[in-house]
């Protein structure tokens, strides 16, 4: 976004992994610095640029590529490995213009950007797209605080509730089941010492223990929840979603349909872009769905669709709409949304916290099982369904923790807290609020990084720009 008098602060690159979970915390953080006055670049993969729509303009958007065509293939484990060479000649191709980068934001899941960071004399910031705990975790098995495989059943690390092996992330608990996963969410800290800022996606109040716990060995700002401004502050025009949707949603499907219902009456159910239910836990969570007797609003991806019983469609025409994809965020907010039965991706279990909505929560992998820990017991939000035998959660369980959310007693207790989140997540972005704060922070470091490099600043020190504090 340009200031008045046509100039920016300061040229700020923030570089996601990409896949859809990381690049739209990142981009809407990136919105967030082009509203205060920075020129923003993301830079991504050419199937994830074709994807995206920013409006406004405010960010730009530059697809890169690792140089082995991974890009074409969407070959992200190759980014990973590969992707600092494209980084390193987007820099050096702003190095000699008229907008240079000063600072490099990057997805901590990318240490390498750092060091393509230090090589060109940029402001170098991590940025964690997963919760203060879970991030936690990662580094106490990286420092070899806690072995592989793990050998006792109640875990116990500083800022973090107790927590069973079915409380880790999949990575920990089950360490063979993704090695090469594993070795890339421990590498974030390979190098993370040297950053100059670390980011989360995340709010103070949410995880204060766990941040607290974090700002003891490195300098961490809190700038979450990254929701699109609309759902929360109302401080970016034009801020209405997301800039990347891989999936065409069925919006005016979606918003009809609950129009129809009564408040609070539907359950909705997704389980995210990636993670994929076995044809029996499909056919028990549908069919817990239908006994539970609610609404229900069921995200089924077409490539999922031959796993949902025979005849469930035809059975629950009254009650249910199953579609491939839906605005979730739109839906989330919607008055007729009474419950969210979610896999607790942190983007999702943001959402729900951030617009109130109570959840039952079936984690599936990754950092899934801990944010689930989260939502049932320490923010008492929801529920955590009991997993049955050979992995799979019965239609009697499904069944009894949706009813108990949508209609139970501790249902009741749950709606309540529900409230408390979401309004404490609209504190914290609105002004003067600790994100607002912590993102004028980095405003502030920025400019001043970005202003310390001019020759007017070497001449004439801080006071010729007007800055009386060294924020570096």
């Amino acid at each position: 976004m340009e200031k008045k008098d046509g100039a920016y602060k300061a040229h700020v690159l923030v570089l996601p992994y990409p896949v859809q979970g990381h690049i739209n915390p990142m981009v809407q953080f990136a919105k967030r610095l082009a509203s205060k006055g920075f020129k923003v670049t993301v830079p991504t993969t050419i199937p994830a640029t074709m994807s995206m729509h920013i409006g406004s303009g405010l960010v730009d958007v530059e697809p890169i590529s690792d140089g082995q065509d991974s890009v074409s293939k969407n070959d992200n484990l190759a980014f990973l490995a590969d992707g600092s060479g494209a980084l390193t000649k987007l820099v050096e191709k702003y190095e000699d213009s008229s907008d240079p980068f000063c600072c490099l934001v990057y997805d901590s899941i990318l240490p390498r950007a750092l060091d393509v960071a230090r090589q060109h004399g940029l402001y170098g910031v991590s940025f964690f797209t997963q919760s203060c705990a879970v991030d936690a975790i990662y580094y106490h098995v990286n420092q070899g605080h806690l072995t592989l495989p793990l050998a006792t059943a109640a875990i116990s690390l500083p800022g973090l509730p107790e927590l069973g092996i079915s409380d880790m992330p999949s990575f920990i608990s089950e360490p063979k089941s993704y090695p090469s996963i594993l070795e890339f969410v421990l590498n974030q800290f390979s190098n993370l010492e040297k950053a100059d800022l670390v980011l989360v996606n995340t709010f103070d109040k949410l995880e204060d223990e766990a941040v607290r716990w974090m700002e003891g060995i490195w300098p961490v700002l809190t700038i979450g929840p990254t929701l699109p401004s609309m759902y929360l502050d109302m401080l970016i025009e034009g801020d209405k979603s997301y800039s990347l949707n891989l999936s065409n949603p069925n919006s005016d499907l979606c918003k009809k349909w609950l129009d129809a219902r009564q408040t609070a009456s539907v359950v909705y159910v997704s389980f995210g872009s990636v993670a994929n239910l076995e044809a029996d836990q499909m056919e028990e969570l549908a069919w817990g769905l239908k006994e539970s007797n609610n609404n229900f609003l069921w995200v089924v991806r077409e490539s999922e669709h031959s796993k949902l019983p025979s005849k469930f469609l035809e059975e629950t025409i009254e009650k249910g709409l199953v579609v491939t994809w839906c605005p979730q965020l739109e839906v989330l907010a919607h008055q007729a949304v009474g419950c969210f039965l979610t896999h607790c991706g942190w983007n999702s279990t943001l959402e729900a916290l951030s617009l109130g909505v109570p959840m039952v929560a079936m984690p599936q992998w990754t950092d899934q099982p801990t944010n689930a820990k989260y939502v049932e017991e320490v923010w008492g939000v929801g529920l955590r369904v009991k997993v049955g035998e050979k992995g799979v959660v019965r239609r009697e369980e499904m069944e009894k923790c949706i009813r108990e959310v949508m209609e139970g007693e501790r249902g009741k207790a749950i709606r309540r807290n529900a409230s408390k989140w979401r309004e404490l997540a609209k504190d914290v972005l609105a002004e003067g609020g600790s994100s607002d704060k912590n993102i004028e922070e980095f405003v502030a470091r920025a400019t001043f990084f970005n202003a310390s490099r001019s020759p007017i600043f070497r001449a004439g020190g801080t006071e010729s720009l007007g800055l009386t504090q060294n924020l570096a």
